[in-house]
């Protein structure tokens, strides 16, 4: 598994994404949370196509905290089943990268 990874997750609204945005960051399971929306997502729900307006986040984390980022979200969102798809990070500068295993590693108590 790859060292670091952008973690995207969506939420019904603005309020609950900076919500779940400022908790994995306080507990240092994100080096940093960007939110975009409001975006328009349409899905198959409960046995029909559903058509929402939903938040996006984008989680810069490490594989090492992958697991508990996946609990806090899974936990702490308003969703039966959140997205959470992790992507590779596959390069990026080393400045960049050593802040997110900086702050994703430092003790999370």
């Amino acid at each position: 598994m790859t060292d670091y990874l952008q973690v995207v997750s969506t939420a019904s609204s603005q309020e609950e994404a900076v919500r779940l945005a400022w908790g994995a960051t306080e507990a240092r399971l994100a080096a940093g949370v960007q939110i975009m929306g409001p975006i328009r997502s349409i899905y198959w729900w409960g046995g029909k196509i559903q058509d929402a307006e939903e938040w996006r986040l984008v989680i810069k984390t490490t594989s090492d905290a992958l697991p508990a980022l996946e609990s806090y979200i899974k936990a702490n969102h308003g969703y039966e089943v959140p997205e959470i798809v992790a992507t590779p990070i596959v390069a990026g500068s080393v400045e960049y990268l050593s802040w997110v295993r900086a702050v994703t590693t430092q003790d999370r108590s």
